[in-house]
């Protein structure tokens, strides 16, 4: 099938759909660009992408941040030691073994996720909201199958939804 034909009606086309993915992945960049620009550039991409990490599984290990953000851990400690740099991310000695460090949000980096998300979301919906009813119902179906075929656990429903769709942790 050329790059410019439409697959018929009813068709299995994964080149269309994969088109069409990437294209909505267009606009998903764009608008976690300008979240992120709203933020008077106060983190990167990769950075806030570690503080999203850090605001979802609380105090962490450098070995347990680098494997969640698929870096090797050298890169995850010079992109932790900016943070910390910025204040928005600290190091505490764990009390269980004063030979491990646990790295965790501050206050300031918890308000840059919890700022840069809400205006993601906000954005987000406004787009939706263009959606017509039907074409909504479509998009959650192939949205949430593209998530689990990608083994990206479903987004708890509700006002309890979290930076890029993950639970809030629990607070003790």
């Amino acid at each position: 099938m050329s790059q410019n034909a439409q697959p018929l009606p009813g068709t299995d086309d994964v080149d269309a759909v994969t088109r069409a993915v990437l294209t909505a992945s267009r606009v998903l960049v764009a608008v976690s660009a300008r979240s992120l620009a709203a933020m008077e550039d106060a983190v990167t991409l990769p950075q806030f992408r570690l503080l999203v990490v850090l605001s979802t599984q609380g105090a962490t290990k450098l070995v347990v941040l680098a494997e969640q953000l698929g870096v090797n851990p050298s890169t995850a400690m010079r992109m932790i030691d900016r943070l910390i740099a910025a204040g928005l991310a600290s190091r505490q000695v764990n009390p269980g073994n004063r030979r491990e460090n646990f790295l965790e949000l501050t206050a300031a980096g918890r308000r840059i996720v919890d700022e840069a998300t809400a205006r993601r979301r906000d954005e987000i919906a406004a787009i939706v909201a263009r959606v017509t009813p039907d074409q909504r119902q479509a998009l959650v179906d192939a949205l949430t199958a593209f998530a689990e075929a990608g083994g990206e656990p479903a987004a708890p429903t509700g006002t309890d939804l979290y930076p890029l769709g993950w639970p809030e942790p629990a607070t003790s």
